[in-house]
């Protein structure tokens, strides 16, 4: 509420500070609570003599104000006593508007519409209008109802602020005569979609929960709300048309042969739904109508929208993903070729084809279904009897058009056929992830009856529901070309290797686009707009695609394998020897960019579902190198899914490149290691070089780099010299000045903690990691993460300096990724 706890003094000063500033508050017009009025010219009186020789001021707004929360209908109630009882209007002239407002809210109705209640006869208004329990105040409060109902204007404060101040701005005009509401086009629809969820949809009497589970949602119900004129649904082809107080949805030929359809209506006798759409005119410019409801998808709930994996493609890539089909199949290629995208939605990928004899157009909705139908009555250039409703997954191809059956059956026409799509993108599997639509989906292509049959033929691909898509395409109509816009796991991921030997298909050209400028989709990844020939059994391997900017302009290309080496995991877990001596573990999730996130040195093991490699005194090299080439090179869109290889052998010689693994190691953030966990065997500096207070519990670290371990003589992981292993470590120049910038922030610790009476944020400890000093001087929040700032300069120029060095040496190991077959460029 957004003037609680005050009164009702305050409440008018603030509501007129607020809302009337541009106006006149000031005048008192009887014993009229608020009256709104407009600016005079300096030396003016505001007040008027009309041609009937009546004077009296000119007003926008009489109103009651009422603190906290009151009844509007009383409250205005009470306006028409006051008024009547003193005859204001026959001594001003009467307002545009009456009104009421309290705490939350504020409500307008044309004057126009109640004065006749001021003309009755043997009317008694000498009554106190404030006493709600009299006679005339129960008769007056009866009239007033209905016409409150049907024509008020009710605005919530800060809720409705824009549409209030709209209405204000364009209604308290001197000699305006009608009333302007607040117009709804292609930019505020969804806005006022989302004030309609709260207001207009718990009124209508639907089981949602159950309407869900068959397809109908809510925004079906608003589309025929805001495409209407007089409370009738003026576009006759949508699901859900508003018939003056009910609705009327599933038109549809019955058993009778005769057309049926199923009704509801409101819980509250339509009261909330009038009062919400009195203060917007409908319907919109009809120039909007169809962009409106080709967003159908924008309606969507999201969790609908997730599962379904279905999101709307933007008309930028569209126009883009028609000129490269141009470029692949030749400038006529829609003469030449028949289209078909079989999972349509409301039919935006298909806008700007011309042939219209050559498209056919299905999706398994048929709300969306009714859309296009009702888009091409308005121009769209589609045939009414070439788009249908088809689950693509589960549909018999006996359902479908006779024309398009004799298409897929004829083995000339078939090549000829171009399965154009942006096919779902959901997934299902049990891990989390970052891509998609934020997590797996559980039970989402399982849900297909095609899964277990497909699951044989390409393994855990048939988790993904676009990639049946494209094994159906693959295996039921075989030999045409598709064009599909999907994420690039199928070209490389690893959980689509059996996928890739049963789809071969020769790579036609395509391009790749930020995941994020589709709508609704979360990640940092690529989607690609991909063509491939069926009927050419190539096996996927290298993928050249254009990379395309959101402005759509060409900035090189990127390179997809579908055959690599083994995994980087493969290679770490030579190294993982199991040995009950250790200090630290390293989490090993799956080996791409999207991952690193959950990359993480502990002192513990963790509880997610991957290996996790125990650090040893004859491994640490090993676990340095796993760590440093995944995290040195920065995660992008473009890199994303790029998987980190198994490497060749030349990385075994090059004692730079490993002690620089170690270096980087040591001081990155993702090593987490700390002292409340256990001991901390990662401190990379003696007792000495810091001035500590007292002596650590392990020198482990320093042992190591100075060479003065043993080695373990059953242990030869390098498969070189044991003379590497017992002598000082050489660090490179750019591995030295990360050291050295380590070294001024731990002594800057050691400093603060041997110096300092008081404590910034936690208990200071002589054998404290980076991330025990990190959470010292930065402290944590109320929901107990590490802040991202500290308020101590020296400290934050100090790791600014450790970061900065750290940047320096990526650049130096990240050549040796590519080198040493880390990845591949």
């Amino acid at each position: 509420m957004k003037y609680e706890n005050i009164r009702e003094e305050e409440l008018k000063n603030k509501v007129a500070d607020d809302y009337f500033w541009l106006l006149d508050t000031t005048k008192i017009v009887g014993n009229v609570d608020f009256c709104v009025s407009p600016l005079t010219p300096e030396g003016g009186t505001g007040y008027m003599t009309p041609p009937s020789g009546a004077g009296g001021l000119v007003s926008f707004l009489w109103a009651e104000a009422k603190k906290g929360v009151a009844d509007i209908y009383k409250s205005i109630s009470q306006l028409v006593l006051t008024v009547g009882k003193a005859r204001t209007f026959d001594k001003n002239l009467p307002p545009a508007f009456l009104g009421a407002f309290d705490a939350e809210k504020i409500a307008f109705v044309p004057y126009s519409e109640i004065s006749d209640v001021f003309y009755q006869n043997d009317f008694n208004w000498n009554v106190t209008p404030s006493n709600h329990k009299t006679k005339e105040f129960k008769l007056i409060h009866d009239k007033v109802k209905n016409t409150l109902d049907a024509q008020a204007l009710i605005f919530h404060f800060g809720k409705d602020d824009i549409e209030l101040k709209q209405f204000i701005k364009q209604n308290f005009v001197e000699g305006k005569h009608s009333i302007t509401k607040t117009r709804i086009d292609k930019n505020n629809f969804i806005v006022i979609y989302n004030k309609w969820l709260s207001v207009v949809k718990p009124t209508i009497r639907v089981n949602w929960d159950i309407a869900k589970k068959v397809g109908i949602i809510d925004g079906d119900f608003y589309l025929a709300d805001l495409l209407s004129q007089e409370n009738n649904t003026l576009k006759d082809k949508l699901f859900v048309l508003l018939k003056k107080d009910r609705y009327e949805l599933d038109r549809k030929l019955n058993e009778t042969g005769m057309f049926g359809s199923q009704t509801t209506d409101f819980n509250d006798k339509q009261e909330a739904h009038t009062k919400f759409w009195n203060i917007y005119e409908r319907p919109p410019k009809e120039e909007y109508w169809d962009y409106i409801i080709g967003r159908r998808d924008l309606l969507v709930p999201q969790d609908v929208r997730e599962r379904k994996g279905s999101f709307f493609t933007p008309q930028i890539w569209v126009e883009l993903s028609q000129r490269y089909l141009a470029d692949t199949l030749g400038e006529d290629w829609q003469d030449d070729y028949y289209i078909w995208d079989c999972a349509c939605g409301t039919g935006n990928l298909l806008a700007g084809l011309t042939n219209k004899y050559n498209i056919f157009a299905s999706t398994l909705d048929k709300q969306d279904i009714d859309v296009i139908h009702d888009r091409i009555q308005n121009g769209a250039n589609l045939l009414e009897k070439h788009v249908f409703q088809f689950d693509f997954l589960n549909d018999d191809f006996t359902k479908l058009p006779k024309n398009l059956q004799e298409i897929i059956k004829n083995p000339e026409k078939r090549k000829k056929l171009v399965i154009y799509i942006n096919p779902p993108y959901a997934e299902a599997t049990t891990a989390k992830t970052v891509t998609g639509t934020g997590e797996n989906k559980a039970g989402v292509s399982k849900d297909s009856k095609l899964n277990d049959y497909y699951n044989a033929k390409i393994g855990n691909a048939s988790n993904e529901i676009f990639a049946l898509f494209m094994a159906r395409i693959y295996d039921k109509i075989p030999d045409c070309v598709l064009a599909q816009f999907s994420k690039l796991k199928f070209v490389q991921g690893t959980n689509f290797t059996k996928f890739r030997e049963f789809f071969r298909a020769k790579f036609l050209g395509g391009f790749i686009v930020r995941a994020d400028t589709f709508d609704n989709v979360k990640g940092n990844f690529p989607i690609g707009f991909t063509t491939w020939d069926l009927s050419i059994k190539d096996k996927i391997n290298e993928t050249v695609c254009d990379v395309i900017t959101n402005n759509s302009e060409k900035e090189g290309v990127k390179t997809f394998y579908g055959e690599l080496p083994e995994s980087i995991n493969k290679w770490i877990k030579l190294f993982d020897n199991g040995s009950n001596i250790h200090f630290g573990y390293m989490g090993n999730p799956a080996p791409d960019f999207q991952n690193n996130n959950f990359l993480n040195v502990e002192n513990l093991k963790g509880t997610r579902h991957v290996n996790y490699f125990a650090f040893t005194k004859n491994n640490v090299i090993m676990g340095s190198i796993y760590f440093a080439v995944r995290q040195v090179i920065e995660a992008t869109w473009l890199n994303d899914r790029d998987q980190f290889l198994f490497p060749h052998d030349a990385w075994k010689t090059d004692t730079e490149f490993q002690n620089n693994c170690l270096a980087y190691m040591l001081f990155h953030g993702q090593n987490r290691i700390t002292v409340k966990s256990g001991t901390n065997h990662f401190i990379p500096f003696t007792e000495q070089e810091l001035e500590a207070g007292e002596r650590f519990e392990s020198n482990f670290m320093t042992d190591f780099i100075k060479g003065k371990l043993k080695p373990d003589p059953k242990t030869n992981l390098f498969g070189i010299a044991e003379t590497l292993r017992t002598t000082p470590l050489e660090f490179s120049a750019d591995a030295q000045a990360v050291f050295q910038a380590g070294k001024a922030l731990w002594k800057y610790y050691h400093q603060s903690i041997n110096n300092a009476n008081t404590f910034l944020n936690t208990k200071p400890n002589a054998n404290a990691s980076l991330y025990d000093i990190r959470e010292y001087f930065q402290g944590r929040n109320t929901t107990g993460k590490m802040n991202h700032k500290s308020e101590d300069e020296t400290y934050t120029q100090l790791i600014a300096d450790l970061r900065d060095a750290l940047k320096v040496l990526a650049k130096k190991i990240e050549v040796k990724v590519y080198e040493y077959g880390f990845l591949k460029a």
